[in-house]
């Protein structure tokens, strides 16, 4: 069968019908992407209910890491499912809660001693990452990069820098966030000149006054902006100087989407605290911090917890995924991931002028477009190109503080041939929308 497969126009008549209920049904605050409605999933694509199947390469925002529908995390819920679903873990325990813990806390980079509470969403993995960096340093402050996402709860929100859709008319948030800049490579300054500015904001309001410094080691709402080399030790450089807890946000780029189990391994830095959610759970809701047993025993009993948080079914799809991590060639395969797309993206960069960059690592890898010569976002042309590879039957995604990046997130265990084939669908839009002779900013 070729892939993809379109037997409607898109949507089709059963996903309209749907979505004319779901209008009078769910307040339009939740966004849609492409507005069709999935009745079944492979590996690689996902089927609407008109029988028109997509080249996946969204993975549920890098969640539905290994499928989004695994035969072995199906099976391993099933089996939970029977047992029991749910018990509240601060009330009587169960073994999965622990065995998630202990993977994590054997595999997280650092060679001390670790723990790991389990929460439901990355949002949450950050908020309590925040209250135990400041139950253990007694300090209020947190330090946040500029670009940075990090959640839509009031204090990830402010937290995150992008202000639309995502914080508008929602304030006032948090006091005692304050934003350092980026080490951006396309468009930041020297990676010390950036250090030396953090330093100085630091010296500024007093090291004393910062519980933690909070980054991620690839960017992902922001624009999948790989920090350039240096920045994030630099980071732990001012950390460590100022007594700051470092916070690693691998809620994006963890569990193998960069073909490390951690992003931060890529450049040989070690967390204080590291959290991960998304790709955790399968598709179920499982968020962790993870970090030095010091800081970690730091919170009062009673302090942390949540009433669905490390549910046993979560747990048991997320020891699917530790499973399915460890078998021979899986993380090599999303080096393959990234080669195929540099080798399809990378030649655009020379031959169209608006191809601004092809940044990533591993199976998080992204295209921006921006004026040749003033680097101006062309969040126009990211937008077209990403619904014409909707119409065309490719799922992709639009990111970057400036809504000007399509970002990659294929499952990382894709079929080959249905990755190429979705990155010709994809070039071939981008090769038709910047020929547009109404827009001459878009011609090489």
């Amino acid at each position: 069968m070729t892939l993809p497969r379109l037997v409607t126009e898109i949507p089709g008549p059963v996903s309209r019908r749907l979505q004319a209920e779901r209008a009078q049904a769910v307040p339009p605050g939740f966004g849609v992407t492409l507005p069709v409605f999935v009745a079944r999933a492979t590996d690689s694509t996902l089927e609407d209910v008109d029988g028109n199947e997509f080249i996946d390469f969204a993975s549920g925002i890098a969640v539905t890491s290994v499928g989004a529908a695994n035969p072995r995390v199906r099976e391993r819920i099933a089996a939970q499912a029977e047992r029991f679903t749910h018990t509240c873990f601060m009330v009587t325990e169960y073994e999965g809660y622990v065995r998630v813990a202990q993977w994590l806390n054997d595999r997280v980079p650092g060679d001390h001693e670790k723990r790991t509470g389990l929460f439901t969403t990355g949002a949450e993995a950050v908020e309590n990452a925040v209250k135990i960096a400041r139950s253990y340093t007694g300090r209020p402050g947190v330090l946040v990069v500029d670009e940075a996402y990090h959640g839509r709860s009031l204090l990830t929100l402010g937290m995150t820098a992008k202000e639309h859709p995502y914080k508008t008319s929602f304030g006032p948030f948090p006091a005692d966030i304050v934003r350092v800049p980026n080490a951006n490579p396309l468009r930041g300054r020297p990676v010390a000149e950036v250090l030396a500015e953090i330093e100085r904001i630091v010296d500024e309001h007093g090291g004393e006054a910062f519980a933690a410094l909070v980054v991620e080691p690839i960017q992902g709402e922001g624009g999948f902006v790989v920090p350039a080399p240096g920045f994030l030790a630099g980071l732990r450089t001012i950390a460590d100087r100022h007594g700051i807890v470092l916070v690693i946000d691998e809620i994006q780029s963890g569990l193998g989407r960069t073909g490390r189990l951690f992003a931060s391994e890529h450049e040989d830095v070690t967390a204080d605290l590291l959290l991960t959610a998304k790709a955790l759970g399968a598709g179920l809701p499982l968020s962790a911090v993870t970090g030095r047993a010091d800081i970690m025993d730091a919170v009062h009993p009673g302090g942390l917890g949540g009433t669905y948080a490390g549910n046993p079914l979560a747990c048991e799809a997320a020891l699917a995924v530790f499973e399915i991590l460890e078998e021979p060639g899986v993380l090599e395969a999303v080096a393959d991931i990234e080669r195929t797309v540099r080798a399809a993206l990378e030649p655009l960069r020379h031959e169209i002028g608006v191809v601004a960059d092809v940044r990533g690592r591993g199976a998080m890898m992204a295209v921006e477009f921006a004026d040749p010569d003033t680097l101006a976002p062309r969040a126009d042309l990211a937008q077209r190109i990403s619904a014409a590879c909707h119409a065309a039957g490719v799922l992709t995604l639009t990111c970057g503080t400036h809504g000007n990046v399509i970002r990659l997130l294929p499952p990382l265990v894709i079929d080959p041939q249905i990755l190429r084939a979705g990155l010709d669908i994809l070039v071939g839009a981008i090769r038709t929308a910047t020929a547009d002779p109404t827009d001459p900013e878009g011609e090489a």
